[in-house]
Parts: structure tokens; C-alpha cells; sequence
């Protein structure tokens, strides 16, 4: 009742205020206005459509600046005095503030202003015009703008079309004129389309719209008469439901038709995914069937009912779900023969723009489809578990032996990785877990589990609900990292503690590598003998009984028993005609977890180190022994006083020869060896313990021990570049074995000289009876000695000739090849080397080019 009292009274005041107005326009006439009248009835039509129009002016609000405006029209106008009464007027108006005020007072000034400027461009005293008009709410719900153009423009001012006032009905006629046209040129009402639409929008075909295989999507039929307009709006909607199609084919396919294990846990939350999608999308289509169940109203019409659909309306609509499912369908195309990480680097990657509707679209999709993929490396880094029943997680596992587990149990599969997960950070979840794993079968250790509950309580509660997702890399690298550090720190404490890594290292070095050097000397002094003999002979039972030997007579035996029982013999497989010396070989049997390190590979390495240096220390034993053989004779000399002088220059230079050529090959190997033992093999053993000191985790361990044996092959002149010199060192070893040889034979030779020379002093009687048994001596050994004084000085000038030629080649051909192999020293690319070129040649007695 209080509403149709206020609009009553509102409609009293408005024909009140404009009968007063029109009652002051025509003062000069005597008439009083008449209600009734035409014009008093144009004038209050006009005055009530300003009042209630609600359209928004185009210009600021602002009363200062409107009053400032009409200010200045007025006094360019020539009207000063009406200026400065409007200036008075505004000035009174302002004021008025309170209950009995105006709130709105821009909105009134720039009524007027309208109003008066509307009156003179059309040029009527009753100021009635109609044209197209412009308003804005103001902060009072009766106050009401009025933004008009000029009538007499026809064109378009500011965006705005002005279209005159129709006297004579003429915009009813035009658009019932335009109905007609309408129904002339469509055969089916735009609400028949719009269901059809909507049909088509949910991939079934409606009466006029169809789907057309040869097109692949939904058409409207060529027989429909429709307007062009109409028909392309069609098709831009039907691309829809093509899309809808593509889409929900997909989730039937892969949810239905294919065996589950192609489509792996990451394609059926993809589905999933997609299904939710779908779900809103199955909202908004049955609003709209609601809405387009009412009718459409005509152009004539009042609009004032909304809840209309057309097919403008409803490309509104679906704008933002036409986006949405483009996107699915790309992403349903781009994954249809993906799976698992790949799948969701594929859909990670087209996730990449700046659109904030597509990033958020995409962000809730991903963190569905990578959910399954981060549980699974929550459980592998936590846990070291592998469920990847599908194979699609970016880690695979085989079935391998134990001691391989470590480098070949797992691995990374790089088609797998998705491209959210930078692959630095998939090597540390790799390693996390086959850490794991690897204290688990190999170590049977279980401290590992408290190391993960420890890094999960540090990185917070959503590592162990498993909280974490797409979008959270740096909350998993968190929780990785940790994970990593306390379980390698965990893994490393296990093998320098309870498998006692360095110490089997340490034992390796000094058995394998010659280092425990008393060990090496009576091992070397009691299987001599037997390696001297053919290899076929040789018993590995009886030299396994000499090794024990050698150690109970050496201080290997105070080490721990847990290591000498580990130390073996090992003969080589060999050919006929190959020495003892050749086949035999030291072994050492790392067990489990320690083969992971001492591999079979690692061990051929080692074995092919401990051949090189017991080669090296048979040289040197055997120069040692030709000195024992040398040094007594040369003492001795003096018993040679009774040859004849030609014969005792020849043998004084023999033996000064001998010994010359024996002091070279002492300088050659004592270098050598020196070289080897300690800049070789002990400052790569200080450099490993320097690096096993700052390992952090297993990898790290595994790095350092193969370079410090990379680094003892190279060196040693063992590797692949130093092939060519470690060919000639061995003809020298050979050549130095030949010596010791021809030294033996000379000095016993020398020796049974000796023999005969004391004994040609004895008496005749004595002398027949001994020389008788020499002659039968020489006979057997097939001596140059002969019976008598003048058969004695020519065997011994013929055995001493023989010797000398002989020693002068051996001479000879180490001069040779000790120039050959020093020259090829400065040459070689590793460093090192350098340093054995130096002790070699330290007089440059031996260079022959310069020193590069």
C-alpha cells in the first residue's frame, strides 16, 4: 500500500511540476494551460521517460565540473546576467544540505543541462523532443539522468545512435514488417534450433541437426531454410558436441575397452578427471534446457523477461565451456597412446600459457592425474617400495644378482619422466630408494626405516599422509632431499662400520698391491722354486699352503682373520709351455655388500695390476739374486792369478761388463718400482681417503674407488694410451730375466774354473785320479773343460769369448730399448709420468729429444 502511494504521489508531483513549467513558458498568453491539452499531455510523456530511464551517461561525475560547464555556455551565449543568476542559483543550491536537500545534486544540474540543450536544437517552445536518450542512476532512486544528441545529427556521437521520435508509429510498423521477415525467411523457429543445439551440445542428434560422418560433426541440412547468419551460429555451436564426442569417446574407450594395463593408474585418473569436467558440464546443459523451454519474446516486445535462451544467448553460455573442452579434447588427442609420466608431461606441457581460465583448468586437472604418480615416489623414497603394476612410473626394476642390484637393479626410464620433475631431481629419488633397498637385501639392515620416519617428521605432516601433489615441487625436493641425506649418511655408516669398507681396501693395497713388502719378499723366497717349473705342474693346493706360510711368517698375521681368510691363490688359465710364474696370482673374495664395489670387473682390474707388479718384483728379486751370485766371485778374483794374462784381462772385462749391465738394470728397476709404490699407488691411496672422507652417499663411494683405480691402471702404464710403452717394459723385464740367466751361467762357470785351478795344483797322483773325474763331470755337463793345464787355458779362453759375445748383445739391446722406452715418456699424456721420466734420466744421459 505504501508503494502505490509513493507512486501516486510521485505522479502528481512530476504533472504538477510540469503544468508549473508550462504555465511560466506562457505567461505572456491569458490562456491557462489545460491538462487535457496536447501539448501539456507531449510535455508529460516526455518529463515521465526521463524520469524513468536507467541507461548510464558517459562522463565523470562530477557537479563542480557540470556547473562549471553551464556556467560558460551561458556567458558565451552573450548571457552574462543569466550566467551570474545560474552562478547565485548553484551557489544557493549547493548549500542545501540535510532531510530537506537534494543528494544527488549532479544528477539534476545535468538533467537540465540536457533539457536545455535538447529544447534548442530542436528548435519547439514546449522543449517535448524524442530522442534517443542516455541516463544514470545517482545515489537518491529518484534522481534520473538524461544524456540526449542532437536529433538533426542522424549518425552516431560518442557510440551512440540518435534516432529521432516516430510520430506517426512507424518503429511498430518496422518491426512487425520485420517479424514477417523474419518467419519468411525461417523455416524453424531459432527455439526448435536452440534444442537442437543443445541436443547436439550432448553428442545425440536433434530433428533438423545432425551428425555427419562424411563431415565429422554436427550439421545443420542444407534442405533447412535458414538465414546464413543463422546457419554459421549453428555450426559454431555444434562444434561442441564434435568436441563432446572426442571426449567422452575417449573416457568409454579407455574406462571399458581397453585391458587395463594400458591405461595405467595416471589414464584412469585422467579419465576421472575428465568425468568431473563433465559432471559441471552436464549442469549448465540442463540450465539451459530449462531456459529454452521458454519462448523467444519478438523485437516489439518487452525484453523485460531474461529467462529466454536464443542462440546468441547461448553462444554466451557456452563460451567458457567451448574453451574448456577444446582443451579436453587436445589433451585427449595428445594422450591417447601416453601413459603414466609421459602422459603427464604431455599434459603438463600444454598447461604452459598465461590464460588465467585455462592455468586454473588445468591446475585442478593435474593434480588429479599426478596424484598416483607423487604417491609413488612418496613410497619409493620412504619406503623403497615399487608399485608400478602398469609401468608407468619413471623408475624400473630387474631382476638382477645381489651384487648388481646397485648399478643395475634400477633404473631410470627417461620416456617415463615427467617434465615437472627436473632430472637432477629424478636421480635423487632414484637413489633414495634403491639406497633403501640396497640396505634392505644386501646389508639386511633396518635402520633405514627410522632414517625415513626421521625426514619425513622433518619435512611436516604432508609427506606422510602424502599430502603433496602437482604444483608442490619444492615440498617434494624437500622431502627427497632429506630423505636422501639421512638414509645415504645411514648407508655409509653401515659399510665403513659393520662391513669395515676401508679397512678391506686397505688390505686389498697391501696384498694385491704388493704393498705389505715383508709378505711379498718371503712369499716371492718360498714359491720361487715351484714357479720356476712348467705350469702344468704347479699344485694350487700346495702354493695355498706356502700363501698361509708366508703370512704366519710375516706381520699379515695380526690382521683380522676375517681378511686373511679372504685372501687366496689363483692360478690363471693358461697354455703349454707358459711358467709358474706367469699363472700365478693373488685373489681377494669380496662378499656381499662389498662385491657392489669389488665387482668381477673391478677384481679383473686388480688382477691385471698385481700381474703387472709381481712381474715388477720378479725382475727385481732376480736382480737381487744375480748380485748374491755376482758379489762373492768378484771377491774372490784373486784365484785367477795362474791364467795366463790374455785370459785374466778377458775375464776382468767380463765380469766389470756384467756388473756394468747389472747396475743399469738396478738404476732402471729400482726406479721403476720406487715410481709405482709410492707415487703411484700410495698418493692415490691418500687422494681416496681423502674423497671417501667427503662422500656422501654410495654413488659417491663407488666414484672415488674408481678413480682411485683408474687412476693406479694409468698410471702404472696400464691403460689404453700407454699400451704401446707397457709392450716395451716388458721386453725389458724379459731381457733383465734373460741376464740373470747368462749371469748364472757365467759365474757358475767362473765358479767350476775356480775348481780346476786348485785343483791342477794338486799332486800328480791325486791330480790323475781327480782329473779323471772331472773329465767324466765336464762330459756329462758337456763342459768346455778339458784335461791338462793347456786344455784348461783354452776352454776357459773359449767359454769366456762365448760369454763376453753374449753379454755384449744383452748389452746392447737393453741400451736399446731403455733409449727407446725413456724416449717415449715425455710424450705420454699422463702427467705423472713426467716424474719417471726425471728419476730415469735425471743426467739426461739417456735423452736423446727434448723434453716435452
Amino acid at each position: 500500500m505504501e508503494d502505490e502511494e509513493d507512486q501516486q504521489k510521485a505522479a502528481y508531483l512530476v504533472k504538477e511540476l510540469v503544468l508549473r513549467l508550462l504555465s511560466t513558458s506562457q505567461a505572456s498568453d491569458s490562456r491557462p494551460t489545460n491538462p487535457n491539452s496536447p501539448d501539456f499531455q507531449k510535455s508529460l510523456r516526455y518529463a515521465i521517460r526521463i524520469l524513468s530511464s536507467r541507461l548510464t551517461p558517459s562522463i565523470a561525475l562530477d557537479v563542480a565540473a557540470i556547473a562549471e560547464s553551464v556556467k560558460r555556455r551561458l556567458a558565451t551565449q552573450g548571457s552574462s546576467a543569466e550566467a551570474l543568476t545560474f552562478a547565485d542559483l548553484y551557489t544557493k543550491f549547493a548549500s542545501k544540505t540535510g532531510p530537506g536537500g537534494v543528494n544527488n545534486k549532479w544528477a539534476l544540474i545535468y538533467m537540465l543541462k540536457i533539457i536545455s540543450e535538447d529544447r534548442k536544437s530542436t528548435q519547439m517552445d514546449t522543449g517535448v523532443s524524442l530522442p534517443y536518450l542516455v541516463f544514470a542512476n545517482g545515489e537518491s532512486k529518484d534522481s534520473r539522468i538524461l544524456h540526449s544528441r542532437n536529433v538533426q545529427d542522424k549518425g552516431w556521437n560518442n557510440g551512440v545512435l540518435l534516432v529521432a521520435k516516430d510520430p506517426d508509429n512507424r518503429r511498430d510498423i518496422a518491426f512487425r514488417e520485420f517479424v514477417n521477415l523474419v518467419k519468411e525467411e525461417n523455416e524453424v523457429s531459432e527455439e526448435v534450433l536452440v534444442r537442437d543445439v543443445l541436443y547436439a551440445c550432448q553428442g545425440v542428434d536433434g530433428k533438423y541437426v545432425k551428425f555427419d560422418n562424411r563431415v565429422g560433426g554436427y550439421v545443420l541440412s542444407d534442405l533447412v531454410k535458414v538465414p546464413r547468419a543463422t546457419r554459421s551460429m549453428v555450426h559454431k555451436l555444434c562444434e561442441l558436441g564434435w568436441l563432446f564426442k572426442k571426449v567422452t569417446g575417449y573416457i568409454s574407450e579407455s574406462m571399458d575397452r581397453f585391458p587395463a594395463e594400458n591405461v595405467g593408474t595416471v589414464g584412469q585418473a585422467f579419465c576421472a578427471a575428465l568425468q568431473d569436467e563433465l559432471s559441471e558440464y552436464y549442469k549448465l546443459l540442463a540450465v539451459l534446457e530449462a531456459l529454452s523451454s521458454n519462448s523467444i519474446p519478438l523485437v516489439s516486445e518487452s525484453a523485460s523477461l531474461a529467462n529466454y535462451l536464443s542462440l546468441r544467448r547461448l553462444a554466451v553460455w557456452l563460451a567458457e565451456p567451448m574453451v574448456k573442452m577444446r582443451l579436453m579434447a587436445d589433451l585427449v588427442d595428445k594422450c591417447r597412446v601416453l601413459r603414466g609420466g609421459a602422459m603427464a608431461g604431455a599434459i603438463h606441457l600444454h598447461g604452459q600459457q598465461g590464460d588465467p581460465l585455462v592455468h586454473e583448468f588445468m591446475m585442478k586437472l593435474l593434480q588429479r592425474v599426478c596424484s598416483p604418480l607423487f604417491e609413488m615416489v612418496r613410497r619409493w623414497v620412504l619406503e623403497g617400495e615399487l608399485e608400478d603394476i602398469f609401468a608407468e612410473f619413471f623408475i624400473v626394476s630387474q631382476q638382477v644378482k645381489a651384487e648388481s642390484l646397485w648399478r643395475e637393479g634400477y633404473k631410470l626410464r627417461a620416456t617415463m619422466l615427467p617434465s615437472f620433475i627436473p632430472p637432477s631431481l629424478a636421480q635423487r629419488i632414484l637413489r633414495t630408494g634403491k639406497s633403501i633397498n640396497f640396505l634392505r637385501v644386501c646389508c639386511e639392515d633396518r635402520g633405514w626405516a627410522d632414517a625415513a620416519t626421521e625426514a619425513a617428521t622433518a619435512t611436516g605432516n604432508t609427506a606422510r599422509r602424502g599430502g603433496f601433489g602437482y604444483g608442490e615441487t619444492d615440498a617434494l625436493e624437500s622431502l627427497v632431499d632429506e630423505a636422501a641425506r639421512r638414509i645415504d649418511k645411514h648407508l655409509l655408516d653401515v659399510m665403513y662400520k659393520r662391513y669395515k669398507f676401508k679397512e678391506h681396501c686397505l688390505a686389498i693395497k697391501r696384498y694385491l698391491l704388493l704393498g705389505q713388502g715383508d709378505f711379498v719378499q718371503y712369499l716371492m723366497d718360498i714359491v720361487g722354486p715351484d714357479l720356476s717349473e712348467p705350469a702344468s705342474t704347479i699344485s694350487s693346493f700346495k702354493l695355498a699352503g706356502l700363501l698361509e706360510s708366508a703370512i704366519r711368517s710375516s706381520n699379515a698375521q695380526y690382521d683380522d682373520p676375517d681378511i686373511l681368510h679372504r685372501l687366496r691363490v689363483k692360478i690363471i688359465p693358461h697354455e703349454s709351455g707358459d711358467g709358474g710364474w706367469d699363472v700365478f696370482s693373488l685373489e681377494y673374495d669380496a662378499l656381499v655388500p662389498l662385491d657392489t664395489v669389488f665387482t668381477e670387473y673391478v677384481m679383473a682390474k686388480y688382477l691385471k695390476i698385481f700381474n703387472f707388479l709381481w712381474k715388477l718384483k720378479r725382475v727385481e728379486h732376480a736382480l737381487i739374486g744375480a748380485w748374491k751370485t755376482m758379489k762373492p766371485n768378484c771377491i774372490t778374483s784373486n784365484s785367477f792369478t795362474k791364467l795366463p794374462h790374455a785370459v785374466k784381462l778377458q775375464l776382468v772385462s767380463i765380469l766389470r761388463g756384467c756388473q756394468v749391465v747389472w747396475v743399469e738394470m738396478n738404476h732402471f728397476i729400482s726406479n721403476l718400482q720406487y715410481y709405482i709404490m709410492f707415487e703411484v699407488l700410495e698418493v692415490s691411496w691418500s687422494n681416496f681417503l681423502d674423497e671417501m672422507e667427503i662422500a656422501k652417499d654410495l654413488d659417491d663411494l663407488l666414484r672415488a674407488h674408481e678413480k682411485y683405480l683408474h687412476s693406479i691402471v694409468e698410471k702404472s702404464l696400464l691403460g689404453d694410451c700407454s699400451q704401446s710403452l707397457y709392450k716395451w717394459l716388458v721386453v725389458v723385464f724379459d731381457l733383465i730375466l734373460r741376464f740373470r740367466s747368462h749371469a748364472d751361467r757365467l759365474y757358475e762357470g767362473i765358479h767350476e774354473l775356480q775348481t780346476r785351478i786348485m785343483e791342477s795344483s794338486l799332486s800328480s797322483r791325486d791330480q790323475k785320479k781327480t782329473q779323471k773325474q772331472l773329465n767324466d763331470r765336464s762330459a756329462d755337463h758337456g763342459s768346455w773343460i778339458a784335461g791338462g793345464r793347456k786344455a784348461l787355458t783354452q776352454g776357459a779362453g773359449e767359454f769366456l769369448q762365448s760369454m763376453g759375445q753374449d753379454l755384449d748383445v744383452i748389452a746392447k739391446e737393453y741400451s736399446s730399448l731403455q733409449e727407446e722406452f725413456i724416449s717415449q715418456l715425455p710424450v705420454q699424456q699422463h702427467v705423472d709420468l713426467k716424474f719417471l721420466f726425471f728419476r730415469l734420466d735425471f743426467n739426461e744421459f739417456y735423452r736423446r729429444v727434448p723434453c716435452i
